[in-house]
């Protein structure tokens, strides 16, 4: 089959990830952690994801003029992602993480240069298929949504009036913030895996293999470009589920965000 067309419209981060025993309380200091710089952003990470999973994939998106960008975007380019970001006059995003020897986290993000996103740079050309995020402005997703052929969204983090879309993929949460959709919509319950619903109603469930969490940062970027992609491959919404569990189950049994994200055989010989 021939490989998927798909245009990621999103975040390109630098992650400054501290490995810890544990996750501090409120005013408290936890030393003796390690420390890593690993190229994130949700929308870099569905990027890149996808393009390991098969897919023909071109990157929308901003970096600063810093010495950050190029650590940013290092990911992105050995991934093979065609070149569709720009450089703001804005720090490059940073995302500040924190990972416990469970695999779970607390991030916080500077957007930085993401949010100096605007509609005017949002240029699809003959793009088949467009996946946003929600970490760069409001009208940026909305001028995506409108000019894309066939479009989907992964609205996260939450906020209201998201833009419809083909696919929808949230968790409880920020299903909760976005009220009733329309189309198809993904919601990932965590460890009990993800249910499809159309129209409100139930098409398919699955739950994820099991694995020993190590790190949940990206899980649900793997997940969603997972989904997609199999969507896009033309698999049913069954099997297309049970990869995106794989994935996002693989992403979680590994360090860091663009470093965690699994190939296609990989995701294969899982689900």
């Amino acid at each position: 089959m021939a490989a998927p067309r798909l245009t990621v419209v999103g975040s390109i981060n630098l992650d400054l990830v501290a490995q810890a025993e544990r996750l501090p309380r409120v005013g408290e200091t936890v030393s003796g952690a390690s420390f890593s710089r690993v190229p994130g952003g949700k929308g870099a990470n569905q990027a890149v994801a996808a393009a390991r999973l098969g897919a023909d994939v071109r990157m929308v998106g901003a970096v600063g003029s810093d010495e950050l960008a190029q650590a940013a975007l290092a990911g992105l380019r050995e991934a093979g992602v065609e070149e569709g970001w720009l450089v703001k006059d804005a720090p490059t995003g940073i995302a500040l993480i924190t990972v416990d020897a469970t695999g779970e986290t607390t991030i916080v993000v500077a957007p930085g240069a993401n949010a100096e996103l605007r509609p005017e740079d949002v240029a699809l050309g003959d793009a088949e298929a467009v996946l946003c995020q929600q970490e760069i402005p409001a009208e940026s997703v909305a001028r995506a949504a409108e000019l894309a052929p066939r479009f989907f969204l992964n609205a996260a983090p939450a906020r209201v009036g998201a833009p419809e879309a083909e696919l929808t993929v949230v968790n409880r949460l920020e299903l909760e913030a976005l009220g009733d959709r329309r189309g198809l919509v993904c919601v990932t319950l965590g460890a009990e895996g993800a249910v499809l619903l159309a129209d409100g109603h139930e098409v398919a469930r699955a739950a994820p293999p099991p694995i020993e969490a190590v790190d949940g940062t990206a899980a649900g970027d793997a997940f969603t470009a997972c989904l997609v992609v199999s969507l896009l491959e033309g698999r049913s919404r069954e099997e297309s589920l049970r990869r995106a569990n794989a994935a996002g189950a693989l992403a979680a049994s590994r360090f860091g965000a663009q470093t965690s994200l699994p190939t296609a055989e990989e995701v294969d010989a899982l689900s």
